[in-house]
């Protein structure tokens, strides 16, 4: 009997760990380079906005000026799980050279992860298992080791190693306790 059952929670979970000013600040980012992304991430995107976001005086959402739009979008990227997968993605489409150091430190570090470029809009949800000892703050200094030259943003970083680690730290504090 295999005990080891993987468990996904919706990609909305992130926004327990997300403060709201940063929550908008990375939706008001992914609508504002909304052209910069691909063709079927800016159509789901899109897609969603028109569906479920309602901009006062717009009859299609999709028209609204991009920080009306962000800041009606973020109820629906706290609800629909969709919605926030589509976001992050766009967002770490559009920091190509943040999302391949934060891979390589990643690699770097054993940590399992699909390649830098993967859809991980497709997956079912985040991983609820976190590395024991990976703490923010232990993950902060090591990437700051690694690239010296790198003045990431805590937010920015921590955001990339959980969307492309596909993980939450839900578990983190129980792991170190059970060790």
């Amino acid at each position: 009997m295999d005990d080891k059952q993987v468990q996904f929670i919706p990609f909305n979970a992130i926004n327990e760990f997300m403060l709201n000013d940063y929550r908008l600040h990375v939706i008001q980012q992914v609508l504002a380079g909304i052209d910069r992304l691909p063709g079927d991430r800016r159509s789901a995107i899109n897609s969603l906005i028109k569906r479920y976001v309602q901009v006062p005086g717009f009859r299609n959402s999709v028209q609204a000026p991009s920080g009306l739009k962000a800041r009606a979008s973020v109820s629906v990227f706290e609800r629909r799980p969709e919605m926030a997968a589509h976001i992050l993605q766009g967002w770490s489409e559009l920091h190509p050279d943040l999302r391949q150091k934060v891979y390589d430190f990643l690699e770097a570090r054993d940590w399992e992860a699909l390649p830098a470029d993967a859809d991980r809009s497709k997956l079912p949800g985040f991983l609820v298992v976190w590395p024991a000892g990976q703490t923010y703050d232990v993950l902060d200094e090591a990437y700051a080791q690694m690239y010296p030259e790198d003045k990431v943003v805590a937010n920015d970083l921590r955001l990339m190693i959980v969307w492309l680690a596909n993980r939450l730290p839900y578990d983190m504090y129980a792991n170190d306790e059970e060790t």
